[in-house]
This record gives C-alpha cells, structure tokens and sequence, in this order.
C-alpha cells in the first residue's frame, strides 16, 4: 500500500480481512473475524480491544475485504458545531472504515462514532472482493464476483458510476497516489483512466486470480518510472510491473521470492529514482518476508527477502512439548524506516507487537509466551453488556442440548452447595461415558436396544461436539472408528450447523493417513456431504474450505488407473509363477509312448513307388523301354483279334435274323 493515501491493500480470500490504519500513526488494527464481528485493537497502547461492532446480517453476510479512509476530518452529512477537545482528537485520527460484504453491499464503519455511519447498496449482485478509497475525494471503489466496479459518492451516499472490469470476478483493485488511475485485476491487471472510464493499459502474465494490487511509486505514468506490485493464488512470487510511454511493457521487470502465496501486503512507496521501495509481506504460512529494491529497470533473477521473520511459542515443561510456530496476521513498516509493527496469534485476540528490523540478520524467530501475553482487556465505554440481577429463588436454568437430548432441568445451586458438590464429586470421566456407549451398543434385544441406540447416536453427536472444540484425540478416534452406517448418518444429523466446518477440516485432515483409516474416513465424508448440503451451499468461502479435500481426491483419483494397471500386471506375474512353481518338471516326464499307429498300405505305396522310377545306375534303360514297347504292341494287337471275333459274331447273328435278304443299298448305307 501506498503510505501516503492509507488505504489497506485488497487481502486474499482465504485469509481475514485486516488492515492497519493509515500512515503515520498506524494506531488501529481492524480485523473481521470469522464469527462476523469487526473488532478494532489498539496497536500503541499494548493491543487493548478499543471497539467492536456486530453487523445485522453478518451470519448470512460475512464481511470479505477492509480498507481504512484516508487520514482527515469526515465532511459527509450534516455538520455541527464542534467543541475545540473534539476538534483537536478527529484532526489526525483514522475515521471511516468499510467493509465489503458477500451480499453485495458495502458498510461504512466510523470510529468516532462507534457505530455505522452508511450502507451502500444496490451497486453490486454478488459478493464484493475489494473496496479501495479515493485518496483526495470523498469517493470509493468497489469490485464484485459480477464483473462490474463501482464508483461510490460517499456524500450522497449512491452509486455515482458503474461499468464492467472483465469477464470474470473482479478480485482487487487499487487507486495510483495522485488518483488518476485505477487498478483491477481478474486474471488479467487492467489500469483504467478515472476520468474517461476507460482502459489506459492491460498486463497479462499471471496463471490463477490476481489477489493483491499495490503502487510502488509516485511517479506519472508517462516518465517510464510508474510501478506497482501484484501477486496471484496459488503463486510464490509477487510481480512488478513497469508503465512505459512507448507501450512495451507486457512482462514483469522484477519478481520477489515468496515461501507461500501471499496474504497481507505493506508497502513504502519510492518517489525518485535514488530512494528503494521496501516491501513487507505476510504468507501463507505465517512467515514474514523484508524486501528493499531500487526499482530502476528490468531483473531477470528472482530476488530473495532481506530478512525473514517467524514466531513461535514456548516450550512448555513436559518432555513432549515442542515449540509451534505462531502465524502472523499483519505487519507494517513504520515511517522511520528502523521498526516494524506485528500483529500475531489468534484472530480473536491479536498480539500487536513493535519491534526492531536488524538487516544484518536474515531469519529471525520471535519466541514469545502466548499464555501469559493474553490477557483481554476491554474498556468500560467499550462493553456495554450488563450483568443481569438473577432471583435464585425464582429463576430456572435451562441446560442446551441437541435434538433428542433430555437433560434435567435443575436450579442453579448456591455456592455453599457446589463446595459440598466439589468435595463429594462422583462426576463420570469421558472415557467411562465411552465405555458405557460401547456396553449399550452389545446389550438389550428389541425396545431396550432400540432405546439404547437412540441414545447412543446422540452421544455420539454430543462426544463428537466436544472432541472437536477440545481437540481430543481420543475422541475422536473412538468415534470415527464405528462402521454401522445407520449410526453415522444419525450422528451427522445431530450435529449443530457451527460443528460442520471443524468436522470437514478433521476428515480431510485424517483422510491423509492410513488408507485402512479412509475407508472409514470416507463414509463419515458422505453423510456430511448429503445431510449438510443446504448448510455448505450458503457459505461464502465454501471454495477455500473444500479446495484441499478437493486436490487430495483427485489426486488419488488420478493415481488409481495407474495402480490398477501396476495391481493387473503384478497380479498375472504372480499367477506365472506360481503355476511354473507346481507345474512338473522336465526331468519326471515319461517319454515311453502310450500309443502306436502302423499303416497297412504302407509297404505296397512304396513298391508301386518304387515301380514308377527310373534306376540311374542300370546301362539296360533302353532294353527295357523296347521290351515295353513290344509288350505294348502285342496288347495292341490282341484287342484288335478281340474285335474281329466280335464283328464274326454279329454277322452270324444277322444271318439268323434274316438280315441277309437286305439290299446292298441298305447295306451300304448301314457299312
């Protein structure tokens, strides 16, 4: 971010929207946490609570980006006369505040006045990413999952222009330090000339949405020293691109190195050519990395942080306990360039935290004890919940339970009665109440063991309940280890809306292990899924919640048809060997025939064959062939007698017919 305008970079969707209040003072943190509540902690006086806000509709609304105004005193609305103590506190103080919602509408949050100050609506049909102040006008910029940017005119309190970003969401936006142009982004960064509304420059180069947009320096685009930093999802690198006069500048010139995608970005702008851009980025994984560049051209290598810092917290007594990395919310770089701002730990109660930047170090860890720096601390004007006077004698106590869970209902007991309680207690541990479901399931035919699973599968819904808050481990592996599908889907039925999330990050968490413990894993996963359909549907970060069970499913999913091959070709491997193993061997083979076939022509085929060939080695061949030729010509001969007696014979039969009286005409003709 610019530290002049003091507007709170776009931050990804994934982690909370917070944001320090402008330059110089940076006195406020502003952070939404997930139960919808804004909270506002002071960062000079020790990270006390200085106020908290609850919007109406921030359930079915949650609150998705935050920018702070700039530093001045609010002209919006009617003004009254101001005594000189208000005078002097509102001239250097962070005032106006919004906040974008996933409904659409835009809140505009003032602190003076510890409540809302304007809701804008009616702009946007879906969700809003990113909201972005004017830096010298009482205007503000607001992009949405609807392709459309917003231009908001805080003193009438409407829509003062609206035109479509790109084809897709508009995920970031952010407003050049003289407040002539404008950055969206997409998938694709396009700046955009404020005052035609049209688009002076389009940057191309980034893979997945573009989640942070910020300017480097404070130079007119036209002078080829314009530059502004952009990073992406999924991507461990933050861009800068360079605005040329002469049009060519389709690729980054530097590029930083990142351990994980970036969340929080702070940024002390450079106004000449001699001054560095440094550069404070908060990650995924809670690191902190310094960057400090003299933006003066092209880089081809990548450049790595000048220092990095990491968190973590002490050690506790036992021999198993082992420091655990604290993740960071937010930094930023104060204006004397020497120290730096954390806020850190959990996103109810943040630690804020000063300290200073040595550059001679390039990691440093901050081992710091969360157990005794916590310590809620909230200002009397600031709770305004009063503790009601309670009748003993006449009052009841209602005790919270699910669906089909009867508890006595009992009056509150005096202290007197719980000193005797405490000394007396019998109280029964949870891993007797573990046993006691396990003893109900095997007992009781009929009414009895339909009485006793209704009570174990709420049981199950309550232990459930409270090994996902506590963290038990024992819990929950007895639990998940049940394989009656009737009972899972009765106890993911059970379960209150609030528990759904925490229970899908335990499945997905255990999903990863053991595949003997997914198969089980797996049946929990459906009910959740089929029973709570209506409930994740109405989430507005259902994306983020689902993305890593999502990867890991088709991942395996993609792995499958290779071990089924790997599985089909091991298995016809085994199968060979073991039959060459019990087949015979070769040397036990009986070689003795079983049965013989003799031919009874075969003897006369290979006389006559051997009738019909010529011996080479006989001189007499021309003997034999003139004894054939007579032997020939008597056969000739004797057919020709046999048909001489036969025409004898017919003459002789004709004679005693009395075909001899015939004309020798006739007999001519029959010759």
């Amino acid at each position: 971010m610019a530290a002049d305008s003091g507007c709170s970079p776009p931050t990804s969707p994934l982690a909370l929207p917070c944001a320090f209040s402008p330059a110089p003072r940076r006195q406020y943190l502003a952070v939404c946490a997930r139960d919808g509540r804004l909270r506002i902690w002071d960062s000079d006086g020790g990270g006390n609570l200085r106020q908290e806000y609850a919007p109406s509709a921030r359930l079915s609304a949650a609150c998705s980006c935050v920018a702070w105004g700039p530093c001045r005193t609010t002209k919006e609305g009617p003004q009254r006369k101001k005594r000189k103590s208000e005078a002097g506190q509102s001239a250097g103080q962070s005032d106006l505040l919004a906040l974008g919602t996933a409904a659409g509408t835009v809140l505009i949050y003032s602190t003076v006045k510890g409540d809302l100050h304007c809701t804008l609506d009616g702009g946007h049909n879906g969700g809003v990413n990113s909201v972005q102040w004017h830096p010298e006008e009482s205007l503000l910029y607001s992009g949405s999952d609807d392709t459309h940017i917003v231009e908001w005119d805080l003193q009438m309190g409407k829509s003062r222009c609206k035109w479509k970003a790109d084809r897709a969401a508009v995920t970031s936006l952010c407003v050049s330090p003289d407040g002539k142009l404008l950055l969206s982004a997409g998938m694709t960064i396009k700046m955009w000339d404020l005052e035609t509304k049209e688009v002076y420059r389009r940057f191309t180069g980034h893979s997945t949405m573009v989640t942070m947009l910020c300017f480097a320096t404070n130079r007119p685009p036209d002078s080829n020293g314009l530059y502004f930093v952009s990073g992406a999802a999924h991507d461990r690198l933050l861009s800068v691109w360079q605005v040329r006069s002469d049009g060519k500048d389709k690729n980054s010139v530097v590029s930083f190195t990142l351990t994980d995608e970036p969340q929080h970005i702070d940024l002390q702008t450079s106004n000449n050519k001699d001054e560095a851009v440094r550069l404070a980025v908060v990650c995924r994984d809670g690191q902190l990395h310094l960057f400090e560049h003299f933006l003066n051209g092209p880089c081809k290598k990548p450049l790595s942080p000048v220092c990095s810092v990491q968190v973590s917290s002490v050690g506790g007594k036992a021999e198993g306990d082992t420091p655990v990395p604290v993740p960071l919310l937010a930094s930023s770089l104060c204006a004397d360039k020497q120290n730096l701002v954390l806020a850190y730990g959990n996103q109810l109660q943040p630690v804020v935290e000063k300290m200073p930047i040595n550059a001679t170090e390039r990691h440093m860890c901050l081992v710091r004890d969360l157990h005794t720096t916590l310590s809620l601390s909230v200002d009397a004007a600031v709770s305004k919940v009063k503790t009601p006077i309670v009748n003993e004698q006449k009052s009841k106590v209602l005790i919270p339970g699910l669906p089909g869970h009867q508890a006595p209902i009992k009056a509150a007991p005096s202290k007197s009665e719980k000193r005797k309680q405490g000394s007396s207690a019998t109280e029964i541990s949870i891993e007797e109440r573990l046993e006691q479901i396990g003893l109900s399931v095997s007992g009781g035919k009929g009414e009895d063991k339909a009485a006793a699973s209704s009570l174990q599968t709420d049981s199950f819904a309550v232990l459930l309940v409270q090994g996902l808050e506590s963290k038990d481990e024992k819990i929950l592996n007895k639990i998940f280890q049940t394989k009656k599908e009737i009972l899972i889907k009765k106890t993911v039925a059970r379960l209150p809306p609030t528990a759904v999330l925490p229970l899908l990050e335990e499945l997905s968490r255990r999903l990863q292990g053991h595949p003997f413990a997914a198969m089980l894993i797996v049946q929990w996963l459906k009910a959740v899924l089929t029973q709570h359909t209506s409930y994740l549907s109405s989430l507005p970060d259902l994306v983020s919640q689902l993305g890593v069970l999502y990867h890991m499913i088709e991942s395996r999913v993609k792995l499958y048809h290779q071990l089924t091959r790997l599985h089909g070709k091991l298995y016809l491997l085994m199968t060979q060997v073991a039959a060459s193993s019990t087949a015979p061997k070769a040397g036990d083979l009986d070689h003795t025939a079983k049965l013989v076939y003799e031919e009874e022509s075969s003897d006369e085929d290979e006389d006559s064959g051997a009738e019909g060939l010529h011996d080479d080695d006989s001189d007499d061949w021309e003997e034999e062939e003139e004894k054939e030729g007579a032997m020939e010509m008597m056969e000739d001969g004797e057919n020709h007698a046999d048909k001489d007696d036969d025409e004898d014979d017919m003459k002789e039969e004709s004679k005693v017919n009395g075909d001899s009286d015939l004309d020798p005409e006739n007999e001519s003709e029959e010759e």
